[in-house]
């Protein structure tokens, strides 16, 4: 398995075409914060407040780690699709190889695709805040995004491996990937806040585990920045902007905590693993 782990790593980091477009979602959330939604995003009472700019590149750098996690790893499964559409897999099942352990070759493989490209993400993004004025995160709040960053992959891995297992050309898998590059901004809050839209639609997003992603990552990278913008500012205030940025979630009255959110990512990640191994046993 490890062997065959290694191998579908090497050729989804030899294909730069690959991992450009994996990395696409990412990029074109950047250039629209960049160039159209930077002011656009900014609440008007938040304007001149305190290390405003810092806050809001973190409640960026958070939506694009959940994105990261998922773009990726669609990317990373394109190996997958590849060997069906070349019938390299029928060759892997004809062989003493038992299909559960190739399966979980290209479970691995994504995973751990998307598990570097979301660190890479995160560390240039460290950088990019610095750049900005702001500082570095601390070594205990790294930890923490890095385990967060393992947790969402799972996820997201298990998420997606159920999709693509239902796709038997590499048409109908570029399809499929550029639609989910397309949404996923919306699903994880990100081109526009969740306190923004509609109720019906903020229900909409609130079903989506990726939702659930973003919120951690902001919980732990806007921390430090709330502290300075919101300082000596009512607790009511701050609590609505949390709402508002996505950063806490509301189902009715019910306050969606950290760890609630952490067993829905948990969940995810074993009942789509289940679904995923079910759809391909089937499979002939």
């Amino acid at each position: 398995m490890n062997i065959f782990t290694k191998r579908n790593l090497k050729l989804f980091f030899r294909d730069r075409s690959a991992v450009f477009f994996s990395l696409l979602a990412i990029l074109i959330i950047i250039v629209l914060y960049a160039v159209f939604l930077g002011d656009v995003w900014l609440p008007d009472a938040m304007e001149g407040v305190n290390g405003v700019d810092t806050l809001m590149d973190s409640w960026l750098v958070a939506g694009l780690l959940a994105v990261a996690s998922v773009t990726t790893t669609m990317g990373a499964f394109g190996i997958m699709i590849d060997d069906r559409v070349k019938k390299a897999d029928r060759d892997f099942y004809a062989s003493p190889f038992p299909r559960s352990r190739l399966m979980a070759g290209y479970l691995g493989s994504a995973f751990w695709i998307g598990t570097i490209m979301s660190i890479i993400t995160f560390a240039a993004a460290e950088v990019y805040i610095v750049l900005r004025g702001g500082s570095l995160l601390e070594p205990f709040l790294c930890m923490k995004i890095f385990l967060l960053i393992f947790l969402s992959t799972i996820a997201n891995t298990s998420a997606v491996c159920f999709i693509v297992s239902f796709f038997r050309s590499q048409h109908a898998f570029s399809t499929a990937s550029t639609i989910i590059g397309t949404v996923i901004g919306f699903l994880a809050g990100i081109y526009l806040p969740i306190g923004s839209l509609p109720s019906s639609v903020q229900t909409v997003v609130k079903l989506f585990p990726v939702s659930y992603s973003a919120s951690l990552f902001r919980s732990i990278l806007m921390t430090g920045p709330m502290e300075i913008s919101f300082d000596g500012a009512p607790a009511q205030i701050l609590s609505d902007f949390k709402i508002y940025m996505g950063v806490t979630y509301y189902f009715g009255d019910y306050e969606i905590s950290p760890f609630a959110s952490i067993l829905i990512l948990a969940g995810t990640a074993v009942i789509f693993f289940c679904l995923s191994l079910f759809n391909l046993s089937k499979k002939r």
